[in-house]
């Protein structure tokens, strides 16, 4: 009688996963984990499905259509377009001045103190961690609370959002630029430095070329999401097309909020674009 295995059964015991065990036991640790976070949050989804509430949200989104295409509207709507772009840019721009000098000061690998023993060692690590706490403080602050005490400050009106963009996403930039350029190959860097190099030097020849697609498109991810922010503080009368849908929805106005949601959507398709062009442009 032949010893030889079974092919349907060797079959079976090749595809089995090896790994099921523990992927399972991390599935069941997560619920575990996560049931008592969504119980304090109290997330109800089942909730949705009620006839009643399900009737509410249909008369709702019915009042959304038809989009309005009011000759009188769509020149409100081009103006707030364009002040939301401007607003954006120019948080981003004044962003970027920020994060761009306290991510080249809190990047180690740029530390000249760290290639070899020396007095500036300990000067040099205190003042990484002093930048990277004010990169951390700019950031904790969410832009619509910036846009609140910059509106009370300068009044209503676009200023108050390109602030409070300027300072929420400065500390962001500076914290995802300091992480693109740990990440990569920092050799090339470390070689300048010892030969001599300054920061800037190592930097733009070492660091840069190497990480300029990833820094681009997270520039332009912010740029969408100064978009999508400069909204939400137009809310609390920063200008822009937040401001025009507040006033939309106000008057519960279901078409030129509908209109201004798909303006929303052209943006964002916009911003994916500029990112396509920009890292083939850096390829």
């Amino acid at each position: 009688m032949s010893t030889a295995a079974h092919p349907l059964a060797t079959t079976t015991v090749a595809a089995r996963d090896p790994a099921a065990r523990g992927r399972l036991t991390a599935l069941v640790l997560g619920l575990v984990v996560l049931w008592p976070l969504l119980a304090l949050a109290e997330f109800h989804p089942w909730a949705l499905f009620g006839s009643d509430n399900l009737q509410v949200m249909a008369n709702f989104l019915a009042g959304f259509l038809p989009p309005s295409t009011a000759a009188d509207f769509l020149a409100l709507l081009g103006k707030a377009t364009l002040e939301t772009l401007a607003i954006a840019t120019a948080g981003i721009s004044l962003a970027f001045v920020i994060a761009a000098p306290l991510a080249v000061l809190a990047t180690r690998s740029l530390a000249v103190a760290r290639i070899g023993p020396g007095p500036g060692g300990i000067r040099g690590a205190a003042a990484r961690t002093v930048v990277r706490g004010v990169l951390t403080a700019l950031r904790s602050v969410p832009e619509v609370v910036w846009a609140l005490v910059f509106v009370r400050a300068l009044g209503l009106g676009p200023g108050a959002g390109v602030l409070a963009l300027a300072v929420t996403y400065g500390g962001m930039l500076g914290k995802v630029y300091t992480e693109i350029l740990e990440s990569g190959d920092t050799r090339p860097a470390r070689a300048l430095l010892e030969a001599g190099s300054g920061r800037l030097g190592a930097l733009f020849y070492a660091l840069v070329p190497g990480t300029a697609q990833e820094l681009a498109s997270y520039t332009v991810y912010r740029w969408e999401c100064a978009v999508r922010a400069s909204v939400v503080m137009g809310f609390v009368g920063a200008g822009g097309l937040g401001q025009l849908m507040d006033q939309s929805m106000k008057m519960l106005n279901g078409g030129e909020a509908s209109t201004i949601l798909l303006t929303f959507l052209a943006l964002v398709i916009l911003a994916d674009a500029i990112s396509v062009v920009v890292r083939k442009v850096l390829a």
